[in-house]
């Protein structure tokens, strides 16, 4: 997943990797300029122990120049790694998004909401930091630790030596420190998630906890998974406080040795004392190199392990793929053929045998005690779910053979829960189609209800809908999603329980308005409500998952004893 994102930006990470070498190259002939400078311009072995300022001056313009060249490649290394870095970051995070959206229900939910943010957030940051540190990183360890042993051997074969015993201990360490670290940082993006859900639930449903006064126990829970996160960071940072200690010590260590080697030569005559200098000075590199090292090991493992969670979500293949077949003339009919249901991951039935039709234009009203299955049946039609067995048709076909965006071109479906998004309310209305010209969103408005209350809104249509439309009432959000909903012109129109915070009079004039000008568009209606269901062509009694009837609302009235109960129990009563 990585490469092939990659591939598209190979010539940054490139060009990246050529300045970095150009700079490391640079930071690598400064230690024998400081030489020449000390030996040959200060202590003037090779001039009679005369100092020469020339040399010092020429060669300390020298090391300007050298320096400011450096600097320039260090500065584009930087910015043609973070061309390449960022791009893949964000090629990365909108694939992972595109692919969620293609997630079927149930995956969804096996993910969880707080997870898929993780996932798209935190994930994709520590995978672009993983490269990040790839292209810049191991150029400048690589170099420093084989190009700076090189020029520190140069110097004198004897200071090899203090590279070959202290190099082993300091890979020892790291080695230690990722070992131990590794199975943290899946931990530690897990509990992320688990924050994550917290903050996501409670901020979405903030009116329940403030109703219900539970400030302090979801208070309590967030306080948990913080601590929790905060524990597995405080473990992993704690190891990783082990290795600059460590590190410092040995390199500390090997610069006495190098100072004792170096002294012992300078009285020999075999090397000067700037060449000891600039041994000091190589073997910082190269320790500083590795102690650099250990820090991008430390980054591309967690870079890893986000990789790995970001390959669940661009590996796993939503259950609902599309059909192959050419979709037949739209008309309008469904027809349900034997059709079972179960939720993925639960046993338990909760339709069975379902055997039940819908003309072109008719208008059928499902109805039923709460969990019978009203919602489940229509979630079939535009396959939400696939039906676990039988077949649902849409005009004559199985669903299953449409291409998905055929099949749910077909359909306008108003939910349950009225979702709004952070919009104005044009906007909100143009989801449904976004070619729908004033005329139709308004024609669309005035048959759901909705005109009047949106024209007085402070920018009428254009007024901004807070996030999840908490801004406007629980009727103002259902009357645009239907308008939404009726602005699509499709051919199938399910309303899933969809009035039910409509006044008795806005909903009748809402049904009279889908009567006469969507006459010919297939409805089928869910409620609780008789009322919203008497004047429907025909209406489906669901009990356990089961048709218990299917009639006009006189014909059930006199036969079906299940809807009598229903009509009992809310016109009676009433009256």
């Amino acid at each position: 997943m990585i490469l092939k994102a990659l591939k598209k930006y190979w010539h940054f990470a490139l060009l990246a990797s050529v300045f970095m070498v150009l700079e490391v190259y640079v930071d690598l002939r400064q230690p024998r300029l400081m030489a020449e400078i000390v030996d040959e311009g200060i202590l003037g072995l090779h001039n009679g122990g005369i100092s020469d300022i020339g040399i010092v001056t020429s060669t300390g313009l020298r090391m300007i120049l050298v320096v400011i060249f450096g600097g320039i490649c260090g500065i584009l290394s930087g910015v043609c790694t973070n061309l390449c870095s960022q791009n893949f970051g964000n090629d990365i995070r909108k694939n992972a998004f595109r692919r969620i959206m293609h997630f079927s229900f149930s995956q969804t939910d096996d993910f969880s909401v707080g997870s898929l943010i993780t996932r798209t957030t935190s994930d994709v940051t520590q995978v672009q930091n993983m490269v990040a540190q790839l292209i810049r990183g191991c150029v400048r360890c690589g170099m420093f630790f084989i190009a700076g042993s090189i020029a520190l051997v140069s110097l004198a074969a004897d200071f090899g030596s203090v590279i070959l015993i202290a190099m082993p201990i300091l890979l020892l360490e790291v080695a230690f420190v990722l070992w131990r670290t590794n199975p943290l940082f899946r931990l530690l993006q897990n509990r992320l998630d688990r924050m994550n859900t917290v903050i996501q639930e409670n901020v979405a449903g903030a009116r329940v906890v403030k109703a219900f006064v539970q400030e302090k126990r979801e208070s309590e829970r967030f306080a948990k998974s913080n601590d929790d996160l905060v524990d597995t960071q405080f473990r992993v940072l704690i190891l990783m406080s082990y290795m600059r200690p460590v590190m410092n010590i040995i390199l500390n260590l090997a610069t006495i040795a190098i100072i004792h080697i170096g002294g012992l030569r300078v009285q020999d005559g075999s090397i000067a004392p700037g060449t000891v200098m600039a041994a000091i000075t190589y073997l910082s590199q190269i320790l500083n190199g590795m102690m650099m090292l250990a820090m991008i090991f430390q980054t591309v493992t967690r870079g890893i392990t986000s990789s790995r969670r970001l390959r669940e979500i661009m590996d796993a293949e939503p259950p609902i793929q599309d059909g192959t077949e050419p979709a037949p003339a739209k008309a309008g009919s469904i027809s349900f053929q034997n059709v079972s249901f179960s939720y993925p991951d639960n046993d338990a039935s909760v339709l069975r045998n379902i055997n039940l039709s819908v003309e072109p234009g008719e208008t059928l009203a499902i109805i039923g005690e709460t969990g019978c299955g009203k919602s489940s049946l229509v979630n079939l039609i535009p396959r939400f779910y696939d039906a676990t067995s039988g077949t649902v048709e849409v005009d004559g076909a199985d669903v299953r053979s449409y291409p998905l965006n055929d099949l749910r071109d077909r359909i306008a479906f108003v939910l349950q829960k009225s979702e709004l998004f952070s919009t104005t309310i044009r906007e909100n209305i143009l989801i449904g189609n976004p070619d729908a010209t004033e005329a139709e969103i308004v024609s669309a408005a005035k048959a759901a209800q909705a005109d009047e209350f949106i024209r007085q809104q402070p920018d009428g249509y254009d007024t901004p809908v807070a996030e999840s439309g908490t801004s406007l009432s629980g009727g103002q959000r259902q009357r645009i999603a239907i308008t939404r909903a009726l602005v699509k012109h499709a051919e199938i129109l399910i309303l899933d329980d969809s009035t039910s915070a409509l006044d008795f009079r806005t909903e009748a004039s809402l049904q009279s308005a889908l009567r006469e000008q969507y006459r010919n568009v297939t409805k089928i209606i869910i409620a609780q409500r008789i009322s919203s269901v008497q004047n429907a062509d025909r209406i489906a009694v669901i009990d356990n998952g089961t048709v218990a009837a299917c009639d006009t609302h006189e014909n059930l009235l006199k036969s079906c004893k299940i809807y009598q109960d229903i009509y009992a129990s809310q016109v009676k009563k009433e009256a």
